[in-house]
């Protein structure tokens, strides 16, 4: 219900057959659905069509002169979603309920049905711009894993499907251990006792979002504690312990213009001797396939000694490059469409903030 109302047989889960229509609520197109449960969440949803929802759900029926979509637009403002849970009641945020009582006394800020259509259509426009720019992200994340599947050998095999002109009659790849393309670095271990607010930068886990680093979390050491190795530039810094398994292995490059950091214990830094390179490796099935039968049932972790134990097929160095080059643009490319996609969510959130003024302000 947060991503709108969808039909019960589109959703990837059992859901009660209770389709007796005395046990449900009749919606009329445009009328407006919450879950009493989650609306603190703002899980609610504007019906496209006539349908049914479960009796868990309160139904409002929009009066004349009130456009559905510019009254869900604003329920999903903060201020919003802050009225709504302080109008709930429950004693835990679990349990908490809004009735429709203390829904209604809420303020909105209903302007004429015509501003109010021309605050939702371009609120829409905007929406149709982020979803056009969220595709071709998609889009271009799909084509990069296209790639690597075709630059890197398939299991068992000694050259690639696809290979750039040059080196079609170039040698076969030769089979190599991790230790062989370059070296670890181990983690710190540090206590809280060590945190500051400012000072030696820990990487973790969290600093890595989409195969970047990334610093919207950052956890600071005293600048001068023990055991710490410092990161360098083109390091590539790999998730080898975690509670999330579908984090292990999850790996990014520290780029240029870092500020001074280290990485925690649960990371590994690997220098590698073709950085570029070995981190394309790093994101190939091959890699993933192998941090996949060490981790079993029960393992959250790689070892370092067996991480280096891992084995690939590489070209020789001259290739090497190509593939990094080709591979490195193309992430640079979707870094560049991605930051765009933010730039657009941004605008919206601020464009939002300004046609909806606060309740004080209405």
């Amino acid at each position: 219900m947060e991503d709108g109302m969808v039909k019960r047989s589109s959703l990837d889960r059992k859901v009660d057959d209770i389709s007796e229509p005395e046990r449900n609520k009749k919606v009329r197109r445009n009328d407006i659905a919450y879950n009493m449960m989650r609306m603190w969440q703002g899980a609610f949803g504007i019906a496209v069509e006539d349908c049914m929802v479960s009796p868990a759900y309160i139904v409002l029926k929009p009066e004349a002169g009130v456009l559905s979509d510019f009254v869900g637009r604003q329920l999903k403002l903060p201020h919003s979603l802050r009225q709504l849970t302080a109008h709930s009641h429950g004693l835990t945020k679990d349990r908490l309920r809004l009735y429709y009582k203390d829904f209604a006394q809420i303020p909105l800020f209903l302007p004429s049905i015509d501003e109010q259509r021309k605050i939702a259509n371009c609120l829409a426009s905007l929406d149709e711009m982020i979803a056009a720019q969220g595709r071709k992200v998609e889009a271009l994340k799909a084509y990069k894993r296209g790639l690597l599947q075709q630059l890197f050998p398939r299991e068992g095999e000694n050259v690639p499907r696809l290979r750039f002109p040059e080196f079609r009659d170039a040698p076969e790849w030769e089979e190599a251990r991790l230790n062989q393309l370059g070296k670890l670095v181990s983690g710190l271990t540090y206590s809280p006792e060590d945190v500051r607010d400012q000072g030696l930068l820990v990487l973790r886990s969290s600093n890595i979002q989409d195969a970047e680093i990334a610093l919207d979390d950052c956890v600071y050491v005293t600048a001068d504690i023990k055991g710490a190795n410092l990161s360098e530039p083109k390091d590539i810094l790999i998730c080898a312990r975690n509670g999330s398994k579908a984090l292990i292995g999850k790996s990014a490059m520290i780029p240029e213009g870092m500020p001074l950091c280290t990485h925690g214990a649960f990371m590994t830094i690997f220098r590698a001797h073709a950085p570029h390179f070995v981190f394309q490796l790093l994101q190939s099935g091959s890699f993933q396939k192998q941090v996949a039968a060490d981790l079993g049932a029960t393992i959250n972790s790689i070892n370092g000694s067996q991480l280096l134990k891992y084995r690939f097929v590489v070209p020789k160095r001259d290739e090497q490059n190509r593939i990094a080059e080709c591979l490195s643009s193309l992430s640079n490319q979707i870094s560049a469409e991605s930051r765009k996609l933010v730039t657009l969510k941004d605008h919206k959130k601020g464009l939002m903030l300004q046609l909806f003024p606060l309740p004080e302000e209405a």
